[in-house]
């Protein structure tokens, strides 16, 4: 995520290897570096256009790494953070490749979810976490599960049925916000983070209320994340069950 710090050795040793590096990264600062270490470096990057399908560009990706597969040569994608989340085509590259006989795989990376347990200082064993896609939240029937923290990725984009928009507006928040609102209070603080990708940056962290989130300024790169509302309920029967194992035990009986 971070330049320079993020990267593994392996990774690295990776990149230098390569034949042809092929790089959809976060910032052009972060592409220039990348060239330094290698002299075929491929931007991803102007394959995005407004009005056009992500996932066309996400095929182009996955074609164009394919040709150079083909050609026999040693192909490494380099994506920023963890190359298989929130990434369509670094998954889809490495199944072509196995399907024609090459050998491929993903080397993990550091993701945003793990800077954001870092920098928010959440540790998802604590209360359980809940990760969505915001527009998938929406879009279908899911259990939201108030007593955990809930972790929202790409709201900036919440309600994009083309998958074409690089953003969506306040009007497509308010929806989520209503849905939301069936499990939280509207006065809920939740907070918007955003991870640093350069070493001179700070995480960005903003605490809001829900009812405020759609009037903020919510690019797609940001997450949302909402702690929990409602403290944790006992499992009374369970907890009786594992009670009378436990005196089994004790007992010297099977269990």
């Amino acid at each position: 995520m971070t330049l320079g710090s993020h990267l593994t050795p392996l990774a690295r040793s990776h990149i230098a290897q390569a034949d042809v590096i092929f790089a959809g990264l976060s910032d052009g600062i972060v592409e220039m570096w990348l060239q330094r270490m290698h002299p075929d470096v491929r931007s991803l990057q102007s394959y995005y256009q407004e009005g056009k399908s992500r996932l066309t560009t996400y095929r182009q990706w996955v074609d164009l790494m394919m040709t150079e597969v083909r050609a026999g040569k040693r192909v490494c994608g380099v994506f920023y953070g963890h190359p298989g989340i929130f990434a369509w085509a670094p998954h889809k590259a490495i199944e072509a490749a196995r399907a024609e006989g090459y050998a491929a795989h993903m080397e993990p990376g550091i993701s945003a979810e793990d800077c954001l347990y870092a920098d928010l200082g959440i540790d998802p064993g604590r209360f359980g976490c809940q990760h969505f896609e915001a527009s998938q939240l929406l879009l279908f029937e899911r259990r939201i599960d108030p007593t955990g923290y809930l972790v929202l990725w790409q709201v900036g984009l919440v309600g994009d049925r083309s998958l074409a928009r690089f953003q969506t507006g306040p009007a497509y928040r308010q929806v989520l916000v209503e849905l939301l609102s069936q499990h939280y209070p509207l006065d809920h603080e939740v907070i918007v983070y955003r991870a640093a990708t350069l070493p001179i940056q700070q995480p960005r962290m903003r605490r809001v209320a829900l009812r405020d989130l759609p009037n903020i300024e919510l690019p797609a790169e940001e997450t949302v994340v909402l702690p929990p509302s409602e403290t944790l309920r006992p499992n009374l029967a369970v907890q009786a069950k594992l009670a009378a194992l436990d005196e089994q035990e004790k007992a010297g009986l099977p269990v």
